[in-house]
C-alpha cells in the first residue's frame, strides 16, 4: 500500500474522534506485513488519563484481532479536524509501537501538502525493550 493511501485512511478516521475537550482530532492508519489496515481515533475523556490516542486505538484494535507484525502507520491530526501542521505520536504511542515493531517501521506524518517519513527508530532512539 502506498503512503498516500495509508494517509488517506488516517483522514477519513479522524472525523470520526471524540475530542469535546481538546477539539483536537486525530486519525491513525496502521498497516501489517500482511497489507491490511486498522484505523484508530482519539477518543477524550473528562478525565483526562483515561483518554486514547489515534495511533494505540489502531494498534489495540490489531493486536485485539491477532495481528503482531505491522510495517508502517500513517498519523494526521488537527484542531477542529484541520490538518496543517504534522501530528507526531506522543511519547506513550511510540511506546506502545515499539512493543510490536522494529526500529525500522515506518511513521508517516502529513501536513495537508506534505508527508514526512519518519522511522520508529528515529522518533524513539534508546527505546525500552525487555531482553
Amino acid at each position: 500500500m502506498r503512503k498516500e493511501e495509508l494517509i488517506g485512511n488516517a483522514m477519513a478516521v479522524m472525523k470520526n474522534a471524540y475530542a469535546p475537550y481538546s477539539e483536537f482530532t486525530v486519525g491513525a492508519a496502521l498497516l501489517t506485513k500482511k497489507g491490511k489496515v486498522y484505523t484508530g481515533c482519539n477518543i477524550e475523556n473528562s478525565s483526562y488519563s483515561v483518554t486514547n490516542c489515534a495511533e494505540r486505538t489502531a494498534l489495540f484494535c490489531a493486536v485485539k484481532n491477532g495481528e503482531r507484525q505491522f510495517s508502517a502507520i500513517a498519523v494526521v491530526g488537527g484542531k477542529k479536524g484541520r490538518v496543517e501542521n504534522y501530528c507526531s505520536p506522543c511519547g506513550v504511542c511510540r511506546q506502545a509501537l515499539r512493543e510490536f515493531c522494529d526500529k525500522d517501521f515506518k511513521i508517516y506524518l502529513y501536513n495537508g501538502v506534505e508527508i514526512k517519513t519518519y522511522t520508529l527508530g528515529e522518533l524513539l532512539p534508546e527505546s525500552f525493550e525487555l531482553g
